[in-house]
């Protein structure tokens, strides 16, 4: 099974974990959250990633989902994923790219899970009152 590494700014992902457990079901295994607080020094943000990364290691493939592009989460994590030969590091989580995660990654191999994570990600990114505006055809 691919393993997933959860790497936010304070509980933003314990709280997107819980949700997604909550709709797709309790992730019994493969699954680590690292959660960045202002009060850890940089030293020790690398050290709880790297402790993650120990832990998650798979033949299978492991992926970070990550809150945000340029932030230290993803600072911290991309000179460890270099030499990671089966990883993706993908930023911007929210709750539908974590549910489309934990219901595919049993199931799908790690490429087209990389990009169903993504894809699943935009589709959840729009404006939907919009909707109600449109008249039917």
């Amino acid at each position: 099974m691919i393993n997933l590494i959860v790497i936010t700014h304070g509980e933003f992902g314990a709280y997107l974990i819980e949700a997604a457990e909550g709709i797709v079901g309790v992730q019994a295994a493969g699954l680590k959250n690292v959660s960045i607080s202002p009060r850890m020094t940089l030293e020790r943000v690398k050290d709880a990633v790297a402790r993650a990364i120990e832990d998650m290691r798979s033949e299978d493939g492991l992926i970070f989902l990550i809150d945000m592009p340029g932030g230290t989460p993803m600072n911290v994590v991309l000179p460890l994923a270099k030499d990671i030969q089966k990883c993706a590091v993908i930023c911007g989580v929210n709750i539908n790219m974590m549910t489309s995660a934990f219901a595919y990654r049993a199931t799908l191999d790690f490429d087209k899970l990389s990009v169903k994570i993504v894809e699943d990600g935009r589709k959840a990114i729009c404006e939907v009152k919009s909707l109600l505006l449109k008249k039917p055809a």
